[in-house]
């Protein structure tokens, strides 16, 4: 398997923990991760953030009043993927400990799948949608060396 190029830019804000999400994602796991999920070339944006900035930019920009594990700001699709990751790190520790799953596989998880809406792929749009999303997902996070993500 050709694995696409990708420019990577990873920071992350100032939040109460943020050594423990560092730690979670060294810059080439996230990179393999996200090259993964490309179907091209791409330059991408990852920013892990504190509650607060995710609540303010989940309202801002999708008019809901609370944090969310990942907001995906695609820009373009052809030819080459630009777009901004922005993962709220609380939410995603969260989740991870509610499905039993460790930081880092959740935290590939919610890259795969900001990754894949960067691309175009939408699961608010039809029952159909979605499982098609869930089932790359799972095959993508299969072939990166973890279970499915929907199993747990």
């Amino acid at each position: 398997m050709s694995l696409n190029q990708l420019s990577l830019s990873l920071q992350f804000g100032k939040f109460d923990g943020v050594a423990e999400h560092r730690a979670a994602l060294p810059r080439h796991k996230v990179a393999r991760w996200i090259r993964h999920a490309l179907a091209t070339d791409a330059e991408i944006t990852v920013r892990i953030v504190g509650a607060d900035e995710g609540r303010e930019l989940n309202r801002t920009y999708r008019h809901k009043d609370y944090a969310t594990n990942v907001l995906t700001f695609d820009y373009t699709q052809e030819p080459l993927v630009t777009a901004d990751l922005v993962l709220c790190a609380p939410v995603v520790q969260r989740e991870a400990a509610e499905q039993n799953k460790t930081l880092e596989e959740h935290y590939a998880h919610m890259l795969v799948h900001g990754t894949l809406h960067a691309q175009g792929w939408d699961h608010e749009t039809s029952a159909a949608d979605a499982d098609e999303m869930e089932a790359y997902e799972t095959d993508i996070l299969r072939e990166l060396g973890f279970e499915d993500p929907y199993a747990k």
